[in-house]
């Protein structure tokens, strides 16, 4: 069994401070993967950049404070993978993948588009570039997990207010097709092998105190490829879990 767990953490030294590294450990997961970290690893303390029990692998962005993603792994991967080979990209350490032979784990941040019709198209370019990845992989027969704040809510049960968000990034058709593609291609939503249900976020705005409401996105995700889809064991949203803005979510993964 591999336990999976993906959290946008919203800097990795907050978390820390909130004392949130005994969860994590708690869980017992196999591969912990973090996203938005806002630091590069010689900006950490020991304790800070090294789980007890696994081996760190970071990806951070050239700019520091911003970005960033982790992945703590108790497997020895036979292969490590930084970025996505596209300098644009890779520059903001967004992507990281582990190949353990049987199967490769992506840890995603994928860009917010809201701030500028730039940052729109940088992320869908960004979009284009992983999708055309992905599909390579599945031609090769690979068995492949993605986890990630991929920053988009994919249907209208996805977001607590989908009529007043229909012309903001993160709901837009044209993010929301991304999906559509990438389920397409060969990918499965992991959380809708189990349920259809809405009002199941992983993203609650601070600002407004949404989460309190349960004013919510569901902007963080877990995909397999098809050929994963009998080994899914359970998918949780931890959604008890504080500390960030997002909250963490597991697969369990018989392989």
């Amino acid at each position: 069994m591999q336990r999976l767990i993906s959290w946008n953490v919203n800097g990795i030294r907050a978390i820390y401070r909130k004392k949130k590294y005994e969860w994590l450990q708690e869980t017992g997961a196999d591969a912990i993967c973090l996203q938005e970290t806002k630091a590069h690893p010689e900006q950490l303390t020991g304790p800070q950049k090294n789980l007890p029990g696994y081996q760190a692998f970071f990806h951070s962005a050239e700019r520091k404070g911003y970005s960033g993603v982790v992945t703590f792994s108790k497997r020895e991967p036979e292969r490590v993978i930084e970025g996505l080979g596209v300098d644009d990209f890779d520059s903001e350490g967004r992507s990281l993948a582990l190949d353990y032979g049987d199967y490769i784990l992506y840890n995603v941040y994928f860009p917010n588009g809201k701030s500028s019709d730039e940052r729109l198209d940088y992320k869908m370019r960004f979009y284009g570039k992983f999708l055309k990845q992905m599909k390579a992989l599945l031609d090769e027969g690979r068995k492949v997990v993605i986890c990630g704040d991929v920053n988009t809510a994919h249907k209208e049960k996805d977001l607590a207010r989908p009529k007043e968000n229909s012309d903001t990034s993160g709901f837009l058709p044209m993010e929301r097709k991304w999906i559509d593609q990438l389920l397409e291609a060969g990918f499965v939503d992991v959380l809708r092998e189990y349920t259809q249900e809405g009002e199941l976020y992983t993203w609650w705005d601070y600002k407004t105190r949404a989460r309190k409401r349960n004013v919510g996105w569901r902007i963080d995700y877990f995909f397999t490829s098809k050929n994963l889809k009998d080994h899914l064991r359970d998918f949780i949203i931890h959604n008890e879990v504080m500390g960030s803005d997002h909250c963490p979510i597991e697969l369990d993964l018989e392989i």
